[in-house]
């Protein structure tokens, strides 16, 4: 079958961290086992009741996948082709990014982008068998399923309820917006601090203490490409904006 549509992304740097499938779930969630979302009056089309009326009777289950730091719309897309590709559209259902809308801050001027909520993770709605496992976990950008290795776990309901809270949320702001309604709440403001060209030394592991430069800013993801030099050659490297820190 033709899978040449999910090829890894070009310039996908091969030293990106990966995180093994098999350890916690993203820190956004890791609490959903005892935490529920706060109250919502009953008509909110956001609340758990209504998000949890859209789920019923829905086929699969969801599970969560780590992928590569800045591809995770990508790998929606990825799946998505798979999917259709090798007929797998009986056993794997819907892939979703959650997003969120803030407002960035840069040289004083604000302007309002859509970044991931959760960077390195997707979620999939499927029915777990091998097939379908493996038209997933070999999905080019997809480094594995969040859970038990070759076994992943389900979400719970209250997990899946939290998780899809923004996909939600997402859907009804752009529902209220086309009907030239108000949307509910105020986006968040993040401040960008680092700018293209700015010489900065690396924080994380194995380069702690290295210099490199800023070669582009993903401001709505918190997110940098630097170059720095390895073996006598100018490499990029995709890091997040905690992984580095301003040159003296």
């Amino acid at each position: 079958m033709d899978e040449s549509t999910d090829m890894a992304p070009e310039g996908t740097p091969e030293n990106v961290e990966e995180t093994s499938a098999g350890d916690v779930t993203p820190e956004a969630t890791e609490d959903t086992a005892t935490e529920t979302p706060a109250e919502k009056p009953a008509d909110d089309p956001t609340s758990p009741a209504a998000i949890r009326k859209r789920l019923k009777g829905l086929p699969g289950r969801w599970y969560v996948l780590h992928t590569y730091a800045g591809y995770e719309k990508r790998v929606k897309q990825n799946i998505e082709i798979r999917t259709k590709s090798m007929n797998m559209e009986e056993h794997i259902f819907q892939v979703e990014v959650p997003m969120e809308e803030v407002f960035e801050v840069k040289r004083g001027e604000r302007k309002l982008v859509n970044r991931v909520r959760m960077p390195g993770y997707a979620l999939v709605r499927m029915n777990m068998d091998n097939d379908a496992w493996r038209t997933v976990q070999e999905t080019q950008g997809v480094t594995g399923f969040v859970g038990n290795g070759r076994d992943p776990v389900a979400l719970t309901e209250p997990e899946v309820i939290k998780m899809l809270t923004p996909v939600v949320e997402a859907e009804v702001a752009k529902e209220l917006r086309s009907q030239g309604k108000p949307t509910k709440g105020a986006p968040a403001v993040i401040s960008v601090e680092f700018e293209v060209g700015e010489n900065v030394i690396l924080t994380t592991e194995p380069w702690v203490g290295m210099p490199a430069t800023i070669d582009a800013v993903d401001a709505a993801n918190q997110r940098l490409t630097v170059l720095m030099t390895l073996v006598g050659q100018e490499t990029p490297v995709d890091l997040s904006f905690n992984q580095v820190k301003k040159a003296d």
